[in-house]
Formats: structure tokens, C-alpha cells, sequence
């Protein structure tokens, strides 16, 4: 059993959480290194080429911590391009590409491979790490980023078997599986995983300064001058509920309500869907300008049929915004308290719980007042949580 104060390596493909975990855990005192894709230091001219990948690194963990390949990664992405691979064959390349570089890492750097450390990789891109890590004796934890096969029932994304197959070897070999919510633990158990090797873990959220002392006030009636806000902030798929949220804005259509989505669109058109004029299609913003979204709007929406946590619960209620919210996700909301829960995912559910905000904006004035990030969700808490995880499986 590893000591609370055993090292861990994190190996994390892309920016996940804004790298929640390595932090939390730099700031406990364990994190001895984490291995990512892809890290810009300030100033690097690798910041030019993308947009995205100017947000690939935080300042809270140094250089020093870091291992990384941006360079051949940028080198893999353009062969790619070339060969015109996408889709799920892109996907698994990348996977194997991120995983072969990482083994190669823990096995050549001393600084990496001395002693036993915990080795902390996310689910799909991690098997051939965790298979390494137990050749070498050390303790292996999986972050399960989402509730596994089961999304396949509610949005077919043709994921092929080896994907599923894959994900199943690795629950198999982790010695511990980390899932971010009750829901997602119930899922996988009933994939077969071992209930015992299975630790609910939220993710975490710190609100950035741009929020603190923010206040959130309501009109004493909404007008077609003043309409209701509805924020949607994600991937606009099936899975995420977004086909509901705009059947439920045609129910609304002679209601003052202004639908916002926010994020890239993942659905094929349909005629229901057109022309409505109390939405409005944002598109993908990059992560520092969600602010603007969250500030500006009334209440948040998630309305997701089956996701492992979801994050931008937490950044609304860092804006103090109400949240709906389905009960296939992370326990953020509170019924009455500090949002609503949907007692189904449908379109009528989604407009009575918009009608009950439009015709009581006392009721989200008292939700506003309630909806902040609880300390379960701080970094502190949940490298507590990792920790304890592990050392008392």
C-alpha cells in the first residue's frame, strides 16, 4: 500500500480539466512529473500555429515537471493531415503515438523510472503506461473520463470494438479506477468492473479572479425587450442533450427566452430546427472567453442524456448562475437550491423547468445566491481524495 506521501506521475493527452489533476497534486507535495502531448513555454513560436495549442500549459507547474513532445507532435499531426487520416483511425493513432512516447520516458529517464511511484493516466490512452507501470511494480489509478459503452446507446460515435476492447483492459489491470461521479461508477459496475476498485471523485474548479465579488442580478419580470438568458456551453451533440434543448425552445417560441449555444455543433440538420429565432448559435469560443457567456446569461443548461461529470456545471456556479441539469452527470446541483434537476431529459421537462425561471425571477435570484463552487470541489479536496484512493485501496 502506497504511503500518503508516495510520488505520482501523471500522463495526461491534451489540456484535460485544465490539467485539474497535476496541479492538485503539485500543490499537495507528490507530483513528481507529469507527461503530456504538448507544452508552450511563454513566448514559444509554437504559439502562432494555433490557437489551441497557446493554452496548453499553466503556470502553477514548472517546466522542470513537465515532459513533453510538442514538436513531434506538431511532426505526427501534419503526417497525419497528409495521409488524410480522421475520425476514429486518427484518434487511436494519436492514443498509441502519445503512449509510445510516455513509455519511452518512464523507461529511459532516471528521474522518471527511480522508486515506485503511483502512475495516474486517463482512460483510452492508457493502457500500454499502465501495463509498464506494473511491470515495474508501481501502483496504477485510471481516470475514467467518462461512463464507458454505455454513451454508445444514447449517440452512436461508431467507436470500433478495439476502442471498447481496449478500455476494458485497462479497467482489468488499473489497481485502482477513478470515476468523477456516482452515475459513472453505476455505469461501469455494470460493465463488470469490480465495485471495490472503483473511487468517486468529482472533478475540481477553482474560479478564476475575474469572478470574485460578482453579482448577479435579475429584472423583476422578463419582456421580449429583456428575455430570459439560457446559456448551453459545450459540444452541441445528441449525448449532451442539445436535440432537447432546441425541441424545447420551439415549445418556447412565444415566450421571452433567448437560447445561447455555445460550442461547436455535432448534429446534422433538420427542419425543426430552422429558423428558430429565440436561439442563437454562438459557436466555439476558446476557453478564455467563456466568461463573457456565463456573465452575461440567466441560467445555465445541461441537459445531458449520460456524462461523466461535466465541468461547466462548476464554472457557471463560479458566475453564480443557476444550473438545470440532468441527473446522469456529477452531483453539482441541488434540487431547489442551487438550480433544478431535470426529472427527465426530454423537451417538455426542459421548458417547464425555463418557464418556472421565466415567470419567477425571485426563484433565481435565491439560486444565484446559492450557486458557488463548494470546497468538494477545490484541488485541495480532491488531491485529498486521489490520495486516499490509493492508499486505502
Amino acid at each position: 500500500m502506497p504511503s500518503p506521501s508516495t510520488s505520482w506521475i501523471c500522463c495526461q493527452l491534451g489540456a484535460r480539466e485544465h490539467y485539474a489533476v497535476p496541479r492538485a497534486l503539485r500543490r499537495s507535495g507528490v507530483l513528481r512529473a507529469l507527461l503530456t502531448d504538448a507544452w508552450l513555454t511563454p513566448g514559444s513560436p509554437f504559439g502562432m500555429l494555433s490557437r489551441k495549442l497557446r493554452e496548453r500549459r499553466h503556470p502553477e507547474l514548472a517546466a522542470s515537471l513537465v515532459h513533453s513532445w510538442t514538436a513531434p507532435l506538431l511532426a505526427f499531426e501534419f503526417s497525419a493531415r497528409l495521409r488524410r487520416l480522421r475520425g476514429w483511425p486518427l484518434i487511436l493513432e494519436r492514443n498509441r503515438w502519445f503512449q509510445q512516447r510516455a513509455v519511452r520516458a518512464l523507461a529511459s529517464e532516471p528521474l522518471l523510472c527511480d522508486s515506485t511511484p503511483v502512475l495516474f493516466a486517463y482512460s483510452y490512452a492508457a493502457l500500454d503506461l499502465l501495463r509498464f507501470a506494473k511491470s515495474r511494480g508501481w501502483t496504477t489509478v485510471l481516470g475514467q473520463i467518462d461512463p464507458g459503452p454505455i454513451t454508445e446507446r444514447f449517440e452512436n460515435h461508431g467507436a470500433p470494438p478495439e476502442y471498447w476492447r481496449d478500455a476494458r483492459a485497462e479497467w482489468a489491470i488499473a489497481d485502482r479506477i477513478v470515476c468523477n461521479s456516482s452515475w459513472s461508477r453505476e455505469c461501469l459496475v455494470a460493465e463488470g468492473v469490480l465495485p471495490e476498485k472503483i473511487a468517486v471523485v468529482p472533478l475540481a474548479c477553482e474560479p478564476p479572479a475575474e469572478t470574485l465579488g460578482f453579482e448577479r442580478r435579475y429584472p423583476a419580470e422578463f419582456s421580449m425587450r429583456r428575455p430570459l438568458r439560457v446559456l448551453f456551453l459545450g459540444s452541441g451533440t445528441r449525448l449532451k442533450g442539445l436535440p432537447a434543448l432546441l425541441d424545447a425552445a420551439r415549445l418556447l417560441a412565444d415566450k421571452p427566452v433567448e437560447i445561447r449555444i455555445v460550442g461547436r455543433m455535432h448534429l446534422d440538420a433538420d427542419p425543426r430546427w430552422r429558423n428558430l429565432a429565440n436561439v442563437r448559435f454562438i459557436g466555439p469560443v476558446p476557453r478564455s472567453a467563456t466568461g463573457k457567456h456565463y456573465r452575461q446569461a440567466d441560467v445555465f443548461v445541461f441537459p445531458s442524456f449520460c456524462d461523466g461529470f461535466g465541468l461547466t456545471q462548476l464554472e457557471a456556479q463560479a458566475w453564480r448562475l443557476p444550473v438545470i441539469a440532468s441527473r446522469f452527470c456529477g452531483e453539482v446541483v441541488e434540487h431547489h437550491r442551487n438550480g433544478w434537476l431535470l426529472p427527465e431529459v426530454t423537451a417538455q421537462a426542459i421548458a417547464d423547468a425555463l418557464t418556472m425561471c421565466l415567470e419567477n425571477p425571485g426563484a433565481l435570484t435565491l439560486a444565484a445566491a446559492q450557486s458557488k463552487v463548494s470546497t468538494r470541489f477545490s484541488l485541495a479536496s480532491v488531491a485529498q481524495a486521489l490520495v486516499k484512493a490509493v492508499s486505502t485501496q
